[in-house]
């Protein structure tokens, strides 16, 4: 059985000044996220994993069963150890109570160039539960939110 490569880039090192638009996926594509409680949780683990790791999150969108993030590095972020970090925290809280696997094993990524605009990114994801039909206006859905901006006011 031939084993999967990894879906990161052999030439970047995902270290440094860069903002990322991350999609981490629930395992099984579980509806886990439709409880306030829950990410709530998620989001205070986090905020941890991103002080530890040197990243601001810009917005994140927890869609039932999968998490959007964008964030944006420091000189000494690290994009691996982060995501590394935040799984595994949320992921063992989550199995210690719920008696359940979080996420799915791996992540998608995609570099956000210096070209690029990085509100338009920020819209993007916010949208999504719009796209999905979960709501008419982003500004409604309830698990969406910034840890260094007011949502509200990014449009």
């Amino acid at each position: 059985m031939k084993k999967k490569s990894s879906p990161r880039l052999k030439c970047f090192s995902y270290n440094g000044p860069f903002a990322y638009s991350v999609t981490l996926c629930t395992y099984k594509r579980m509806p886990h996220f439709i409880f306030h409680d829950l990410i709530s949780k998620i989001v205070d683990k986090l905020k941890d994993s991103t002080d530890r790791y040197g990243f601001s999150v810009i917005v994140y969108t927890f869609m039932p069963d999968h998490l959007h993030l964008l964030v944006k590095g420091t000189d000494s972020s690290d994009l691996k150890g982060f995501v590394r970090h935040f799984k595994q925290m949320t992921g063992y809280n989550f199995k210690m109570q719920q008696g359940e696997i979080l996420w799915h094993l791996s992540y998608y990524d995609r570099v956000i160039r210096k070209d690029e605009d990085i509100a338009a990114s920020a819209r993007y994801i916010l949208k999504n539960p719009v796209r999905k039909g979960l709501v008419a206006d982003f500004r409604d859905y309830p698990f969406s939110g910034s840890l260094v901006y007011n949502i509200k006011e990014i449009f």
